[in-house]
């Protein structure tokens, strides 16, 4: 009997199919226990998305974890010869924190990978084999390369220090331009080292353009190795390479890939569906001499695909967040100027949805707490919200742009007489527990933190806590209660920031609003 594949959710269709294209191309199934010894997890801690694991003790007393990662078992097993190149690839299932729920959740993974003597033809083969696996789920996709040696290589150039990497990749990653030149500047590097570093952020397009443009802002050998790299990749790859994008600013997990990176994206997903690279440095720890190459398909982020969001008409539209309240009120004032404005006055009516046809422009309203959260989640491409949220939620999203509106700062204040007792934890009333969490672990303060909703210069007063922290704009509520601004630490404006799948495939519409944006601000 004929196996009808519409009968099946998109995760399983899609596993169908991978499963014949990487049997067709040699690849044979690697089966994974589902426990691991937690010794190897230790010790290889930082090349895993993430440290926490689930662990218990075996009947034979040893401490085993679940497994929250496929490819270290297999480079541990795998043990090609010298000269020998061994492909795999898995259907398995990981544990792994959640961002969303704050537990443990099972991951489905699909994947391949390739040890052993990676040549130029092998890595090829992987990335053609990461792009045939998105055109088997037979929707919108798009593959984004990049090399993790353009970025080093930049950073090597620039003598950046090792203590500031971490934080200007992580601005680089968010794609936050105005942040990152000032921290560029505050880590002593000089203004045109700062410009080169948010040069690489406009090196984003098709592959064989961004390659010539880059090439003219190349400062170091390496930086010149990566690209004729990628353009030996584009070489191999041919006609069926035609697509791929290019992003030179892409450099996560740099603990993790080394070389040759990309990720995957299928419209109607708010976030990536594959992420592969070459992963040498941990391979060579199992078998010295030996290179890597490889890729995962998060199997879940299928059943997200909504055949609505795929009709050519439902997905031109650009789709905005806005915060209700004055911040709202400012952002879509500012839109309006730019030649958004909606059809109908959001004030004047009880809809939560209002558009523009013309412009292909729709509208939400929603709580300034959520904005991120519908942005994060795709339900909105882009959004308005201030810095303070964002930071608190930590949304994983990319930030654009600094308007300038709403501006103020967080701060921590208490009596004015207040004199720290470093003997004991600092009481801290706060409703933003991350950021005056993450405020006081750079200073190694040890505090207690009381979460509170509103009211919150009330604690202090009332003896609750001992400071606060908070957004404070003119200080006359702290004034007018005999309380002082301590210290200042973020300052606090509303930024416009992106889904990140959104910003692949609506890249014009986004980029054309956003330059009329800067011009309505300008004026």
């Amino acid at each position: 009997m004929e196996i009808q594949l519409e009968n099946f959710t998109p995760a399983e269709q899609a596993t169908f199919r991978l499963r014949a294209l990487y049997e067709q191309a040699g690849y044979r199934k690697y089966r994974c226990s589902r426990f691991e010894e937690y010794a190897l997890y230790q010790e290889y801690r930082r090349f895993l998305s993430d440290a926490q694991v689930v662990t218990f003790t075996d009947l034979d007393g040893k401490l085993r974890a679940i497994k929250p990662d496929v490819t270290l078992s297999i480079a541990k097993t795998a043990q090609p010869a010298p000269g020998e190149c061994k492909r795999f690839y898995y259907n398995e299932e990981v544990c792994r924190p959640s961002r969303e729920s704050h537990t443990f959740q099972t991951i489905r993974q699909m994947g391949l990978e390739c040890m052993g003597a990676v040549d130029a033809a092998a890595q090829a083969e992987v990335v053609l084999l990461a792009l045939q696996s998105l055109a088997a789920l037979e929707v919108p996709t798009v593959l984004e390369v990049s090399h993790m040696g353009f970025v080093t290589g930049l950073l090597d150039a620039l003598q950046v220090p090792e203590s500031a990497r971490g934080r200007l990749l992580e601005l680089l990653n968010q794609k936050n331009a105005h942040e990152l030149h000032a921290a560029a500047l505050a880590e002593g590097l000089d203004e045109e080292a700062a410009r080169s570093l948010c040069a690489l952020l406009t090196l984003h397009g098709p592959l064989g353009a961004t390659l010539a443009a880059a090439r003219s802002l190349c400062r170091s050998d390496a930086q010149r190795a990566a690209l004729e790299e990628l353009q030996a990749l584009q070489n191999r790859l041919g006609e069926p390479g035609r697509g791929t994008q290019l992003d030179l600013s892409m450099a996560d997990e740099m603990e993790y890939y080394n070389g040759l990176v990309f990720t995957g994206y299928v419209a109607g997903v708010p976030r990536a569906v594959l992420k592969g690279g070459r992963y040498d440095y941990l391979m060579q720890r199992f078998t010295p001499g030996a290179n890597a190459i490889g890729f995962a398909i998060y199997l879940d982020e299928l059943e997200r695909l909504n055949p609505e969001v795929q009709d050519s008409a439902a997905s031109a539209w650009l789709n905005i967040a806005l915060p209700k309240g004055r911040l709202g009120d400012k952002a879509y004032k500012l839109l309006a100027e730019a030649g958004y404005r909606a059809n109908e006055d959001y004030n004047d009516t009880r809809k939560l949805v209002v558009e523009n046809p013309e412009a292909g422009v729709r509208y939400f309203l929603v709580k300034p707490s959520d904005v991120a959260i519908y942005v994060e989640h795709g339900a909105a491409d882009i959004g308005i919200v201030g810095k303070d949220i964002l930071t608190e939620s930590d949304a994983d999203v990319y930030e654009l742009l600094d308007t300038g509106m709403g501006k103020c700062r967080m701060c921590v204040a208490g009596p004015k007489n207040f004199v720290d007792d470093e003997s004991r934890a600092l009481r801290v009333a706060t409703k933003f527990v991350n950021i005056a969490r993450d405020h006081y672990e750079r200073r190694g303060r040890d505090i207690d933190i009381i979460k509170l909703n509103g009211s919150i210069e009330l604690a202090p007063i009332l003896g609750l806590s001992d400071v606060i922290v908070d957004i404070v704009e003119t200080g006359t509520t702290l004034r007018e209660n005999n309380l002082a601004v301590i210290e200042e630490f973020m300052p606090i404006s509303a930024r416009f920031i992106a889904n990140k799948a959104s910003y692949k495939f609506k890249y014009q519409q986004m980029s054309t609003l956003l330059n009329k944006m800067k011009e309505a601000l300008a004026q």
